[in-house]
């Protein structure tokens, strides 16, 4: 089931962090095809979307892969 939580009716809310950002779907994975998924990694690791998108295509969609590849600088756009 979602963590999407219904105020009143008719009415959704999306989860949210502590700070009033949207969270990801995943915690552990990142989906590509998901516009608030790209958005909120991108600023979670520091990189544009098209970075992000490479190290996905290239490392898979796991949290722990990408951000070992970026950290190692092996995402390459050329």
């Amino acid at each position: 089931m979602s963590d999407t939580h219904i105020i009143a009716k008719g009415t959704i809310e999306e989860p949210q962090t502590e700070h009033g950002h949207k969270v990801p779907s995943s915690e552990t994975e990142i989906n590509p095809k998901l516009a608030s998924d790209i958005h909120y990694w991108t600023k979670e690791l520091g990189v544009t979307g098209q970075i992000l998108h490479e190290a996905i295509r290239t490392h898979g969609t796991h949290v722990v892969k990408v951000r070992a590849a970026l950290a190692s600088h092996s995402v390459n756009l050329t």
